[in-house]
């Protein structure tokens, strides 16, 4: 598989920063994904509820708007138990995971990301 392996799967992404949403979005469409976005996880939830066609939630962990990545991730569960979800952050795997933010074995995508990075995470868990 190419580093660029891209898709035709339905993405939301969930990002509070306008500069990396964009970024992320662009790269995701050039790869050949439709990609929702959304800058908070309420707007997300409410997509997820709207649109069954997600295929994929890829969610920064930190958030403001009172609802994290992971908060945003269990109620998405919730109404799809069958949702792949990557989580993507700022903070190494170590400083999320011991406090509690998200479980060892969750999908996780640490920043700054090259796009043959995202390409290979996005398709590995599109794949699971």
């Amino acid at each position: 598989m190419t580093a660029t392996a891209g898709g035709n799967e339905q993405i939301l992404l969930v990002e509070d920063d306008d500069l990396v949403r964009r970024y992320v979005q662009n790269q995701l469409e050039q790869m050949g994904y439709r990609v929702t976005v959304a800058s908070s996880g309420p707007t997300a939830l409410e997509i997820v509820r709207q649109q069954p066609t997600i295929d994929l939630l890829f969610t920064d962990v930190v958030m403001p708007g009172g609802m994290s990545g992971r908060e945003l991730g269990d109620a998405a569960r919730r109404l799809r138990p069958d949702l792949k979800i990557l989580y993507t952050s700022g903070y190494s795997e170590q400083a999320i995971v011991h406090p509690g933010r998200l479980d060892p074995g969750v999908k996780l995508l640490s920043k700054p990301f090259s796009r043959a990075k995202l390409a290979q995470k996005v398709r590995d868990v599109l794949d699971e």
